[in-house]
């Protein structure tokens, strides 16, 4: 897992070069960009971390650049950091997905408790993202017909029905249900129900 970073995109100079001072001074990495067209450039999947993000900003807003980020799939948390007249704006923002935002001025605490949730955040959709990759690499393993059995059990098919279902033995359904729970290494029917809705 590539290590967490704190983007930093804000038209200020001034703001950026206080922010990137203080988060260094946390101990946190930090990359700092003047615009939201110059942060889309560097932008790549593998980033981690989190993005503190000015709403107001010339040429491409904060909003607008969370609405392409949003487009390209991005799960990188962002904090907005907004004036006193952009609350609404911000709230907005939220309701599409955003993490959070703060309010200028603010104070040193009030960002880095908000940075601690955003990067908690952004572990926990890792996590997610390297199980459901697990996941989906076992179900790559499966054959067609242990894939057709697995799916009439998750649906709560019994044996039978599935061997109905199928047009083979009960035997054969028990041997591929086996098998299916060996290769996604799962022990109870809700261990497989639970992995392949993670991923459908």
């Amino acid at each position: 897992m590539s290590e967490q970073t704190i983007y930093v995109v804000d038209d200020d100079e001034a703001m950026r070069d206080s922010m990137a001072w203080l988060l260094e001074g946390e101990g946190y990495q930090v990359a700092s960009f003047e615009s939201a067209a110059a942060f889309l450039n560097a932008r790549h999947d593998a980033m981690r971390g989190c993005l503190i993000l000015d709403v107001r900003m010339p040429e491409m807003s904060g909003l607008e650049l969370h609405e392409k980020l949003d487009a390209l799939g991005s799960l990188l948390p962002i904090i907005f950091i907004t004036g006193h007249g952009d609350v609404p704006m911000a709230v907005a923002a939220l309701q599409r997905g955003a993490c959070d935002f703060i309010e200028k001025p603010f104070r040193d605490e009030d960002l880095l408790s908000r940075i601690e949730r955003a990067l908690e955040l952004d572990s926990q959709r890792a996590a997610r993202q390297q199980r459901n990759s697990g996941i989906e690499h076992r179900l790559g393993q499966l054959t067609q017909r242990e894939r057709a059995v697995m799916q009439l059990v998750v649906a709560g098919k019994l044996n039978k029905q599935i061997a109905e279902e199928l047009d083979i033995s009960m035997k054969t359904v028990e041997a591929h249900r086996a098998r299916v729970m060996e290769k996604m290494a799962v022990r109870t029917l809700a261990e497989l129900v639970k992995a392949v809705m993670s991923v459908s």
